[in-house]
């Protein structure tokens, strides 16, 4: 047997245990090994199509892209490589550039029944998205989204949670969390009240939010938690529930893939109404409107509230600050840093944040951006944003004379990681994420004056049975 086929066979082998990793929802390990198959044979397309499927399992679908072009160009025949590249275009919003790819992947299977109807399924939505774009730009000119809520009726027979005038109380709070618990809908006239007041306070706020802990007093900062509302119960009773003493930031993404965002977006709003120094929020990438359409908050908004509140979120949303300084030490974003240098904390102050994210600058990049273990700057995994090492975290935090960059966005099997010789902490707080990561969540305790971090860890709870993605787009769940 030749070297040349000695290899292949080897090739072949780890692959079968990249698909055991795989299988066993271990996406990195798979991706690795992978990996180490293309680079003992680099001319097989299934080996890239695979690793663009495990890519897309950890939402990298910058890479997934271009793992699936690459099999595309091995074998221009291999239907996978247009399957999963198309898969992961629309994981981005991106319709059109999927609907080819099905396109391609009917004329290479033209018998396959699946292929026919995730082809419709993708028409279909590209015909929606069309008629919904016009439809947007004949209605730009509406104005803010006001409703009078005191003229809303509550039913004699409702007999949840109530706000009794204009001033949301702890005790409303807990009742009304109570009821989310057991399965309960808030009633619209007091979900209005908090989200339009919600947006009063939101809309006072500059982009860049100061946070001052006075000596003595702790602070938590808390990751994503992406709609998966008993594990945000369970952070309450671990660590308390949110106060003027015991105060939060959640750092973006409240809403997605899971399937009680509507819970938890009211839930962290309301406690914002009851006390605005009780609770900090800011913007993650997953509050807009391309990812509410395409992972499920858009879809468990309309069928527990109503069609009006889909626009008003989206509204509510663009008023969220985009990052926060905690005693003027420690930087807290969702995303990450910058595609250049000499990027100041008075530049984020100026930003307008009021829009939907655009494709790059600042505020995308605050929202998208990851860390890489590798110094300088390279594309992204995710295709929007970038990948930004320690010698750029260094050199931003010395030049805003910072001592550390907390941030969310990437889920992390303890539930954080700390990178960049210390001075950079990714923390995640949806455990088990999607039902399927086996990750643990995190959160992390500030005390002043130290400001170390105190990361406590904690795993899943169990939830009722509706499944991550429920009210997704149903076309994307076709693909998970």
């Amino acid at each position: 047997m030749d070297h040349t086929n000695s290899e292949a066979a080897r090739a072949e082998d780890i692959k079968l245990l990249a698909n055991e990793a795989f299988k066993a929802h271990k996406y990195s390990q798979a991706i690795d090994l992978y990996s180490q198959a293309i680079e003992l044979n680099s001319q097989s397309a299934v080996y890239w199509a695979n690793r663009a499927f495990a890519h897309t399992k950890l939402e990298e679908y910058g890479s997934a892209i271009q793992d699936a072009t690459k099999a595309i160009e091995i074998d221009p025949k291999y239907s996978k490589g247009y399957y999963r590249r198309g898969a992961a275009y629309l994981a981005m919003g991106k319709f059109k550039e999927a609907l080819k790819d099905f396109q391609q992947v009917k004329k290479t299977c033209p018998n396959d029944p699946d292929a026919a109807k995730k082809l419709k399924e993708c028409e279909k939505a590209v015909m929606k998205l069309k008629f919904e774009e016009a439809i947007a730009v004949q209605e730009a000119e509406k104005r803010s989204i006001t409703v009078d809520y005191h003229t809303i009726e509550v039913e004699p027979q409702y007999s949840g949670a109530r706000i009794e005038g204009e001033v949301v109380t702890l005790d409303f709070v807990k009742k009304m969390m109570e009821d989310f618990k057991n399965q309960k809908c808030l009633h619209k006239r007091y979900a209005y009240q908090i989200v339009l007041q919600t947006r009063e306070m939101l809309r006072e706020l500059p982009s860049l939010v100061d946070v001052n802990i006075t000596d003595g007093n702790h602070f938590t900062v808390c990751g994503d938690v992406h709609g998966q509302f008993y594990d945000l119960l369970n952070i309450f009773e671990l660590n308390g529930l949110p106060s003027d003493e015991n105060p939060y930031l959640f750092n973006g993404d409240f809403v997605d893939r899971g399937s009680f965002s509507v819970e938890v977006i009211l839930t962290l709003f309301a406690f914002k109404c009851m006390s605005p120094s009780a609770i900090y929020l800011a913007r993650g990438n997953h509050e807009s409107k391309n990812m509410n359409k395409i992972y499920g908050f858009e879809g468990e908004v309309r069928s527990k509230l109503s069609d009006a509140f889909v626009e008003l979120f989206a509204e509510v949303f663009c008023c969220l600050p985009l990052a926060h300084v905690l005693n003027g030490k420690v930087f807290v974003v969702h995303g990450g840093l910058f595609s250049v240098d000499g990027v100041k904390l008075s530049d984020i102050r100026t930003i307008d944040r009021f829009c939907e994210p655009p494709e790059e600058g600042l505020m995308c990049e605050l929202l998208w951006s990851d860390p890489q273990p590798i110094p300088g700057r390279g594309p992204s995994k995710r295709g929007v944003g970038l990948s930004f090492g320690g010698d750029v975290t260094k050199k931003f935090l010395l030049e805003n004379n910072l001592d550390l960059v907390v941030r969310s966005h990437e889920v992390k099997d303890e539930g954080y990681e700390i990178e960049h010789d210390g001075k950079l902490i990714t923390v995640f707080s949806a455990p088990n994420y999607c039902d399927q990561m086996g990750n643990k969540g995190a959160f992390i305790r500030f005390e002043a004056p130290e400001m170390k971090p105190n990361i406590v860890t904690f795993s899943a709870v169990p939830h009722p049975d509706v499944k991550p993605m429920a009210y997704a787009n149903n076309f994307l769940r076709m693909f998970s």
